[in-house]
């Protein structure tokens, strides 16, 4: 347990937190790209990200055969990059704040097949251990098409192997839809926070779901531990997987590949800053290493959570790290935003990022909802309520004196701000069922 009180009188900010208020934490050990490129590359490699983009470019004729809706894409699972101009206005209005250069939504949120983030690293991890078992046991190569994956005869090899996760619920059903599609047998351990209709989605598709009353953190401890006592079943490790990491990293190289097709540059005179939501630190760790490689100190990368459960910024903040636990600050972790209730954070995400993170957001729960109107109003789009913890991130840039203050020392002036490009990374909601939208867009919380 970590003394909270220690640092709750040391550090402002952490106050703030334990307080529940919305701020923002500027990281104290973010250092230039270059010196910190060795270090990471020992333990994420440009090489590494590399053979991750590769492996999915080898399955996509099996994603293709089993789930039609990537056959525009040809198996790529990706998602749009939306100019989102009349959202930009409105949070301008709406909150009296200034949003200088060119509001992006990367829409994770309507990725194909698991609609969310976690169909990057989810669905690379299962995609991985099913390769490595089927090379291993002689019944698929490199050169393969891997289109053979579908037939029933590999399904059946892979009827003998468990896959098994804990999850909020998004990570759950990337896991669950994609290894129920190869035939693995599928557990998901769901938390207290995990909404009802996801349970229901991953049931529908054969997949056991095993409910706790208790958080994220009890979930994934129960799955680990069952999955430890199966010598055929595997375990998705949410907190410490360099294999989702590498997932959700592939992710930058596309975003390139976007901007470049729109004609966006994106170099110091014309910086790229995304705000990420984050849960346990997976998918945001992933994707903002990825771009940190890709761009370096042209890209500015900031996580957003909410008040209510902030664990990656307390477990980086204390450099504690997963030692972290919300519960320790008097924070309760229960939150609107189901996909970011996690009350500690990733290990390795939280020291991966310790000098690539710019910063973190924090987010009171109504507004998500009231972004979410917003959005919806305003560019006809839709978001899971996690997802739009994001905007908190462009709204509050030039309002807070600590993020005023890094933009200043990192040469983010007005003049360059204007030329800027800022990324909302939605991260949830295409599967969101119609009547579940009706209940969001109809909820104020104050």
């Amino acid at each position: 347990m970590v003394d909270a009180q220690k640092f709750i009188q040391a550090d402002p900010v952490i106050r703030e937190v334990a307080e529940q208020k919305e701020t923002v934490w500027i990281n104290p050990d973010f250092l230039p790209f270059g010196v910190t490129d060795g270090v990471c590359q020992l333990v994420v490699s440009d090489e590494d990200i590399a053979d991750a983009e590769e492996r999915l470019s080898r399955f996509a004729p099996f994603i293709q055969r089993c789930f039609p809706e990537t056959v525009e894409t040809h198996g790529l699972i990706e998602s749009p990059l939306a100019d989102i101009p009349n959202m930009q206005k409105a949070l301008e209005e709406a909150y009296g704040c200034s949003i200088p250069g060119r509001l992006m939504l990367k829409m994770d949120s309507h990725l194909a097949i698991a609609g969310s983030i976690k169909a990057r690293g989810g669905i690379y991890e299962v995609l991985k251990h099913a390769e490595d078992l089927a090379i291993a046991a002689g019944k698929l190569t490199v050169e393969d098409n891997y289109a053979k994956l579908a037939d029933e005869e590999m399904k059946q090899f892979f009827r003998q192997y468990t896959v098994q996760v804990g999850s909020t619920g998004n990570l759950g059903m990337s896991i669950g839809i994609m290894s129920a599609a190869l035939g693995f047998r599928v557990k998901v351990h769901m938390s207290a926070d995990a909404k009802q209709w996801k349970k229901d989605l991953l049931r529908s598709k054969g997949v056991e779901v095993i409910e706790y009353a208790d958080d994220y953190s009890k979930a994934v401890a129960e799955g680990r531990k069952l999955s430890d006592a199966d010598p055929m079943s595997y375990f998705v490790d949410d907190e410490k997987s360099v294999n989702l990491f590498l997932g959700y990293a592939v992710a930058a190289k596309r975003l390139k590949r976007q901007l470049d097709e729109l004609g966006i540059a994106v170099d110091e005179q014309h910086p790229l800053i995304t705000y990420v939501p984050a849960g346990v630190g997976g998918a945001p760790g992933g994707v903002s290493y990825g771009l940190k490689r890709l761009f370096k100190d042209a890209v500015h990368c900031f996580l957003v959570e909410p008040t209510l459960c902030p664990s990656v910024l307390l477990g980086m903040a204390t450099r504690e790290y997963e030692k972290a636990n919300v519960h320790d600050f008097g924070i309760s972790g229960i939150t609107e935003a189901d996909g970011l209730a996690c009350a500690s954070p990733s290990s390795f995400v939280t020291r991966i990022l310790g000098n690539l993170v710019s910063g973190d957001f924090t987010v009171k729960d109504g507004k998500l909802y009231d972004y979410l109107r917003l959005l919806d109003r305003c560019e006809q789009k839709r978001i899971e309520p996690s997802s739009c913890a994001a905007f908190a991130g462009p709204c509050s840039l030039l309002q807070y004196e600590g993020s005023r203050d890094y933009c200043a020392k990192h040469g983010l002036t007005r003049e360059v701000l204007e030329n800027s490009v800022q990324i909302a990374w939605a991260t949830g909601g295409r599967l969101v069922p119609a009547e579940i939208w009706d209940q969001y867009l109809s909820t104020y919380i104050d």
